[in-house]
Formats: C-alpha cells, structure tokens, sequence
C-alpha cells in the first residue's frame, strides 16, 4: 500500500500548470512512488512514465533532431497532438536530456514530471536556459506526522506552535510515545518504516548508507581522497548539533581547509547533511558564521554511530523544524546558547526531559533578542506552560 505524501497535494495543483515540475532529495525518501501516485490522477491516456536509469528508456532522447523524439514516443503511445505528460524518473541518469527537454517545452504542449536525487547536480544540471520554466520541490525523509500515516494510526497535527502548545495532550503523548521511540531510532526512509522486523530495518539502512556512497558520492563526485571523504562522514556523526571547526576537521583526515569546504558542500547539497547558520540580523554575517550540523534522518545517524540520546534527539527534532522555515542557532561567547530559531522569530530549546530553570533561562535569552515566541521541546511529557513535547512537532 501506497501511502500519500504532504508534498502530494501542493504537486497535485501544478498538474495544469505550464512549468516543469522537479520533485529531489535523497534516494530512498520515495520520489518515484510520489511522481506514481501523481501520474496515477492524471486521466488522459497521453501520459507515460520512464525510468532513465533505463538504458533503452533513454534512447528515446538520444536524438540530433529533438522533433524526432515524438517518432519513439509514439512507441509508447504518446502523440504530440494533444497535451502529453511526460514523467522521467532520475534525470541525473542522462544529463543531456535538458536540452531536449528545453526544446520539448518550448515548442510543443507537454507537461514535464522530473525526479533527481541530488540538488547538488541538478543546480548544474539545470542552466539558465531552464530560468523562470521549472519548479523544484525537495523531499525528505518522514517527520513523524507522515510516520503515523504510515503506520495506520494518523492523527492531527496544529501547525502554529502556539497551537501545539495549547493542545498538547498527555493522552495523545502516551498513545505514541512507543512509536516516537521506533521513529527516533530508525528514522523516516519509506522502506524502513514499512519494515516490521528490526534486522530488517538496520540491513536497509546499511543498503540506503551504501547506495549513497556508490551511486552519488562515487558517480557525481571527483573526490581523489574518498577514505577521507568517508571519514569526515563519521567525524561529522560524532559533531551533531555542534559547531564546525574547519581547521581541526582537515587535520584529523589529512587534507586541505579548502577540501573540507568541498566535502561539505557535496554532503549538503545530496541532503545527507544539513548545515545551519548562527542567528543574526545581518545576512553577510549569517553567511559567513560557523555553522553547525546536522544528519538527514535519525536512524541513518544512529545506525552509523555511538552518539548519546541527547544528540539523537536533537538530531531528530531538526529533522521535525524543517518545514516551519529557516532555522538558525544563537550562541554568545559567556555560553548563552538557544538550539534553534525558526524565522528569526521563535526560539526553540531541545532537551530529553527539562525543567523550569531550563524554560526560565531560555525565556530570558529571548526576551533579550526580541524573540516572539519562545518554547522547550522535551521528549517527556511536561505539563507546565511553554512546554512542547516532540511528539507534536
């Protein structure tokens, strides 16, 4: 059974739009399900779904004169009369196929569906020539509202937080908490989730942390050190939610400043990493600030290395923060510190269980940023004001 996705009906509404549509991510966050389950709305019989991973699949682009590529379209049933809509999966597969695509678009009535599994290429993959004609949306990993979805027990979520704060219930924590602990521990990749025996989970992992290492790292990249880009990953596993000292990373593994920068770059720019800013209002300063890191999904993460529970859970709750906007870090040089700041406007800090010396300190740091809002997220249930358990992220 095919579950639906948040990121379904926001595509769903660009059916009828003009623009190519590009859904990326990480591979196994279920991309190709997703464009599936769209191709399967579409009622006109002038549609086709391919796999350029494919090689026969790609020949059908392998065309001098791009007008020839309706002549093996029509092979599959497709006829540039009436509107197409043409879904190609893993564009990555067969760069040049933008051009042809380009050219599609610009001269016949053909609706483009895309899937890559990498922003870092498509960014090149993409030129200017494709400027003001694509729309490109990212996909994740589950956050724990589809994780219910998947595990049949789907629930309401408030999307303010003051709402969730309001309507927290220790009913509601204690009818999941067992299942927030499952997610916590092997994450959000579809095919884990779905997978019922927990060898199972921990053996799809692994293949998931291989597929990326073979299939992107080694396919997209140039790296002459790949040990060493292998061992920043585990370096960076043991750093979760701490600040990155460049100079101390590239002399662990041996290489230069300039590599490392390179190295983060790509492990970003493949979502297996994500990289925040320290929280201010100046943007020159924000990007030029030390950043701190985080990992793609929790379980991944936990498969991979010996971190404490705190920094698991931390690493899951970013995970969470993702679609309320951009997240920042604050911390001043006297060690006041607030783990996250959605929008430059809510401040946020993580801990398992805290308390209300927790709570009265992160009320004073905020107040004194001129901070809106200000909650703790704790993964036990604390029924006092200004507390926000994970589980209604």
């Amino acid at each position: 059974m095919n579950y639906p996705r948040k990121l379904l009906p926001i595509l769903q509404k660009q059916i009828d739009s003009r623009e190519i549509i590009v859904v990326t991510g990480m591979r196994r966050v279920g991309k190709t399900t997703l464009l599936q389950m769209l191709f399967n709305e579409i009622e006109s019989e002038n549609k086709v779904f391919l796999d350029l991973e494919n090689p026969i699949e790609q020949k059908i682009f392998e065309e001098k004169n791009y007008h020839n590529i309706w002549s093996n379209l029509r092979e599959y049933g497709i006829s540039p009369e009436k509107k197409a809509y043409l879904f190609l999966d893993e564009i990555q597969a067969m760069p040049e196929i933008v051009k042809a695509i380009k050219y599609l678009y610009d001269h016949d009535n053909v609706k483009f569906f895309c899937t890559g599994s990498s922003s870092f290429y498509l960014k090149n993959l993409f030129p200017e020539s494709l400027a003001g004609r694509k729309f490109i949306f990212e996909l994740y990993p589950l956050d724990f509202e589809e994780f219910l979805v998947f595990k049949s027990q789907p629930r309401d979520f408030y999307h303010s937080f003051a709402e969730k704060e309001t309507n927290k219930s220790l009913v509601r924590h204690e009818k999941v908490k067992g299942l927030y602990e499952e997610y916590l521990n092997y994450g959000g990749f579809p095919g884990v989730v779905r997978e019922k025996d927990s060898r199972k989970k921990k053996l799809k992992l692994n293949d998931i942390f291989k597929s990326y290492f073979e299939k992107d790292v080694r396919n997209l990249a140039d790296f002459r050190e790949i040990n060493a880009f292998r061992d920043l990953i585990l370096l960076l596993m043991q750093r979760v939610g701490s600040k990155l000292d460049i100079t101390k990373l590239s002399s662990e593994i041996s290489v230069s400043r300039e590599t490392v920068y390179s190295y983060l770059s790509f492990l970003e720019g493949t979502y297996f990493i994500s990289l925040i800013s320290p929280y201010t209002l100046s943007v020159d300063r924000e990007v030029s600030g030390t950043k701190k890191v985080y990992f793609c999904d929790s379980g991944l993460l936990n498969h991979l290395s010996q971190l404490t529970p705190g920094h698991l859970f931390e690493n899951s709750v970013f995970n969470s923060l993702r679609k309320y906007g951009h997240i920042n870090y604050y911390q001043k040089r006297s060690g006041a510190e607030i783990d996250f700041i959605i929008n430059k406007d809510i401040a946020l800090e993580v801990k398992t269980k805290g308390t209300l010396r927790d709570l009265r300190k992160l009320k004073k740091i905020s107040q004194s940023l001129n901070l809106s809002e200000h909650y703790l997220i704790s993964k036990d249930f604390v029924g006092e004001k200004g507390f926000l358990p994970a589980t209604e992220l």
